[in-house]
């Protein structure tokens, strides 16, 4: 039976960036991912506003990049991206989360995925979803095809895909904004994500920052809660069998993890996962997934009551209104209402002095 390792450490906020040094070393990293070989840097942006948990920390991305620098990997093979969805903007995006001043620090240049060549591709394996959802066939970046790729995600929930780590932040680079076509099938659609990225990228990596942490009603409008941990590893099913089975589920309880695990595209089988670092035998979060009112609705008209509404209302030019109403419901409603009483709670922790000097 093959075996993937996932390291696991504690972290706090005064050692954070050399922490994940150790972490990325842990996991020998240097000896899968080339030097002579370009590396996506992969982000995660849940929300063009700042909300704790939702996008890649500013303290993750730093730590990642120092540590490649460190060990010798050229600054010019190294290509920061994220793309846009139709309720997030890459740039502003970027800015409020203050990914671009570490950036800049390291001499690195954030790219918008819509800035880029996009190709029609082929997989030599059969897909589960992928070419039904889109029967002319999907585009992928052209530039990721060949280059490594390392993934900063978060321990976060998702309402829905149960959670959301490493697998997921490949949806936010692979599909385009009309990836919410693919919501119905959430789960197939990740397993299709991670046999495309088997066939195009020479290693994965993920650098999983869970110093905090979103619960509930992910991947937005979600409580954050500190619990000081960062993960690494090279299986992405592993990593999030590893982050799933933290926040308190069973990782092959949650349908993409399992069909993973079975189709051996990676380890979701925890006896099967070496963990190096923390004993998180007892670990358990508490976490419950919830879903937002937009995420609800959307479900509703996908696979609810309200199907008959899915074709006119999300499959033409009436797609605006959805849109509208997310935007308007996520940043004028929840977010004045109630996120921003959690913001300030948590700008007064260590953390967030931590992200107010940045």
């Amino acid at each position: 039976m093959a075996r993937s390792t996932v390291v696991v450490l504690k972290t706090g906020p005064k050692g954070v960036l050399d922490d994940y040094g150790r972490l990325m070393r842990l996991s020998r990293y240097g000896d899968f991912v080339r030097r002579d070989i370009d590396i996506i840097l992969k982000l995660n942006l849940s929300w063009t506003r700042y909300f704790p948990a939702c996008s890649s920390t500013p303290w993750q991305v730093e730590g990642v990049i120092k540590t490649l620098l460190e060990d010798g990997y050229e600054r010019e093979r190294i290509f920061p991206v994220e793309n846009r969805t139709v309720v997030t903007n890459p740039i502003k995006g970027a800015i409020n989360n203050k990914w671009l001043p570490v950036l800049e620090r390291y001499g690195l240049h954030f790219i918008p995925l819509t800035t880029v060549r996009w190709i029609k591709y082929e997989t030599r394996t059969k897909l589960l979803r992928l070419n039904e959802i889109f029967p002319e066939g999907f585009e992928i970046p052209e530039m990721f095809i060949g280059k490594n790729i390392i993934h900063l995600p978060t321990v976060k929930t998702h309402g829905h895909s149960i959670t959301t780590g490493s697998i997921k932040n490949a949806f936010g680079g692979l599909l385009k904004e009309v990836r919410h076509y693919c919501h119905k099938y959430i789960h197939e659609v990740l397993v299709d994500l991670m046999i495309i990225q088997r066939e195009i990228h020479p290693a994965i990596f993920t650098v999983m920052d869970g110093t905090v942490c979103g619960d509930g009603a992910g991947p937005r409008t979600m409580i954050p809660r500190i619990e000081n941990c960062i993960l690494a590893g090279f299986d992405p099913v592993a990593i999030d069998a590893v982050s799933a089975k933290m926040m308190g589920f069973n990782p092959l309880d949650i349908p993409y993890i399992g069909m993973c695990n079975d189709m051996k595209l990676g380890v979701g089988d925890l006896s099967n996962i070496d963990i190096i670092g923390e004993d998180i035998s007892e670990v358990n979060f508490g976490f419950k997934t919830k879903r937002s009112f937009v995420i609800w609705g959307d479900q509703m008209v996908r696979k609810g009551p309200l199907r008959f509404l899915e074709k006119p209302l999300l499959y033409s030019p009436l797609m605006v209104l959805p849109t509208l109403a997310s935007n308007i419901y996520h940043d004028y409603i929840w977010y004045p209402v109630i996120g921003r009483s959690r913001i300030k709670d948590f700008m007064k922790t260590e953390w967030g002095e931590l992200f107010k000097r940045y």
